[in-house]
């Protein structure tokens, strides 16, 4: 079994909507045969909770420049564009 890729969820508090999206995101994956690893933070600890992360999904603005993918999304919370969405953190796994 290959290495789990760790994806980074973060939101404004990182308690209700990241445990969403984390939930989210570890269903789906496992479903297309990815192994990963959520773990959760506020927005404005991204930066420091940055080694050994993959992927970067957030709720919230947040910053770009961190050396790994970041998506932006509110897809787990309103269902609209979630399919595409989990593409896009489908293929960032698979390229890093």
């Amino acid at each position: 079994m290959s290495q789990p890729k760790v994806v980074l969820v973060a939101c404004g508090t990182a308690i209700a909507t990241s445990t969403v999206v984390a939930k989210g995101i570890e269903e789906a994956m496992r479903a297309r045969g990815i192994p990963v690893v959520t773990r959760q933070c506020k927005a404005a600890e991204i930066r420091n909770r940055l080694n050994g992360v993959d992927l970067v999904v957030t709720t919230t603005p947040g910053p770009a420049d961190l050396g790994v993918p970041v998506i932006q999304t509110l897809a787990f919370l309103t269902g609209i564009g979630k399919e595409e969405v989990l593409k896009q953190i489908e293929n960032a796994l698979k390229e890093s």
